[in-house]
């Protein structure tokens, strides 16, 4: 099967006709989620297929008010999720290794194949697909309103339906740009001139620029992102440095809250003490659980003795 035409015209959908997918091509969709690839047959992804309409409309709002999430026939979330394989080995008596940031990797590389599995297939069959990574947008509320348990993130949303819109596909950076070959190759500054000139179509202005500068540059919604998603990862289980469930973005962050507090902060293998004019509060553990407990103890927030 020549999927070349299919590739060539595709494009991102985000006006969708008031039309369900019938239950013989939403069971192709499926399937063609669970045959992605998957490193070492873990299969370190769920998804969320969004079927309650108010529950739908409050994922639209989080992720930035797109309403194409509430138009689409179908929308799912798409989740890294290295819960289940905890639950399977423990299952056979075993207990899971501490690995965070390759799960993480692995986990959210098997959530991305999947969903580009289903979004492929859909699109062969004739429907209309679009990424949403605006899910990010609201990433702490939304790991409560789907009710994920730790070892499980979002990743993207992927809405599917009959589009109800036409348009060319949006361009692309220049191959010799993408695909380098055996060796990475220093870009010239003529290659970025030639990138921009490539990627002028897509904006409506002819300025790629723009939107570039409004995701990615300072003060850019990338930027907005950072910090609920490093405190999601923490929250999750994916920070190696912080314990689970650590309201923090990372530990430099935790250790610049604790200084603001206190006079100073000493680490010693397995404690930190967090120091203030007359007193000292201990924590034990790993330098992140350590400084976490000392710092909730100056807070009054759990007992200092025993």
């Amino acid at each position: 099967m020549d999927l070349s035409p299919i590739l060539a015209k595709r494009r991102s959908v985000r006006r969708f006709k008031p039309s369900p997918i019938p239950e013989e091509d939403l069971e192709k969709l499926l399937f063609a989620l669970q045959r992605a690839p998957t490193d070492a047959s873990a299969q370190l992804y769920s998804a969320v297929r969004i079927r309650d309409p108010r529950l739908r409309d409050e994922v639209a709002r989080l992720s930035g008010d797109q309403e194409h999430i509430r138009q689409a026939a179908e929308f799912f979330v798409f989740l890294a999720d290295v819960h289940r394989l905890e639950r399977l080995l423990a299952h056979r008596g075993q207990r899971m290794a501490f690995w965070p940031r390759t799960a993480l990797h692995f986990a959210i590389l098997d959530a991305g194949i999947a969903a580009s599995y289903l979004a492929l297939t859909a699109e062969a069959l004739g429907y209309g697909v679009c990424f949403v990574g605006g899910v990010l947008n609201g990433v702490e509320a939304l790991v409560d309103l789907l009710g994920l348990p730790p070892g499980v993130l979002p990743v993207v949303g992927l809405a599917v339906g009959v589009p109800d819109e036409e348009g060319p596909p949006r361009p692309r950076l220049p191959r010799r740009l993408v695909v380098h070959e055996d060796r990475y190759r220093p870009y010239t500054e003529e290659d970025l001139e030639e990138a921009y000139r490539a990627m002028a179509p897509y904006s409506r202005v002819g300025d790629w620029n723009r939107v570039l500068r409004r995701y990615f540059a300072e003060g850019g919604t990338m930027e907005a992102r950072e910090k609920p998603y490093g405190k999601v990862l923490s929250r999750q289980g994916f920070d190696p440095d912080l314990p689970q469930g650590t309201p923090f973005y990372s530990l430099g962050a935790l250790l610049e809250e604790a200084l603001a507090e206190a006079r100073g902060v000493l680490f010693r293998k397995g404690e930190a003490w967090l120091e203030e004019e007359a007193r000292a509060f201990r924590g034990e553990g790993r330098p992140g659980e350590a400084l976490l407990t000392a710092l909730r103890k100056a807070r009054g927030e759990v007992p200092d003795w025993p």
